[in-house]
């Protein structure tokens, strides 16, 4: 069966960190390949990381706007954050969502994780799905670099935001994508 996880792994010839930041650090590797390739690649090794769509009973979605470095601009998506070490998905996802907007989630589930290029990062974002109530927000906590704003968005609207390209972030398409394909269908 083609759809079958191989054990093989590569053989790390040599590896050489070139950068370290307080979020992820790089490697240049030397790597010989399962299929026998001897190949040079860059990692970023990241952090990992915790994506929440945050649901209220009638359909709305706690949606984050927050200026991005990597755009440069301000981005709409869902609240998500790094995970303490030793933290575990749920446990980032109830701190993160309150750090960032002030709601303790009635509860968490983690839906699956996703992985943004494999070909240069080992990061990962669990992508947890939380019930909120909107009328039980509380005080934001920011980090000390950091500035968000949140507000509930209609479903429909949020899926109009993900079509039209307004609302890219991949763990945000994700999460939803796996939200209206598994979750809410067999409801």
């Amino acid at each position: 069966m083609f759809l079958q996880a191989s054990k093989a792994t590569g053989r790390i010839l040599s590896s050489r960190s070139v950068y370290s930041g307080h979020i992820f650090q790089i490697f240049q590797q030397t790597i010989d390949t399962p299929d026998g390739l001897r190949v040079e690649r860059d990692l970023i090794k990241h952090a990992p990381a915790v994506a929440m769509l945050a649901l209220t009973a009638d359909d709305r979605v706690l949606i984050n706007r927050e200026y991005r470095v990597a755009i440069n601009a301000e981005a709409f998506a869902l609240p998500a954050g790094l995970m303490d070490p030793g933290e575990d998905p749920e446990t980032a996802a109830k701190r993160e969502l309150h750090e960032e907007t002030g709601f303790a989630p009635l509860d968490v589930q983690e839906m699956c994780a996703v992985r943004s290029s494999e070909g240069m990062t080992d990061e990962v974002v669990h992508l947890m799905l939380c019930h909120v109530d909107p009328d039980q927000g509380g005080q934001q906590d920011f980090d000390q670099d950091e500035f968000v704003t949140s507000q509930f968005v209609p479903l429909a609207e949020v899926i109009d935001a993900v079509k039209s390209g307004l609302i890219a972030s991949a763990q945000s398409v994700s999460a939803l994508s796996y939200y209206l394909a598994f979750i809410r269908k067999s409801k």
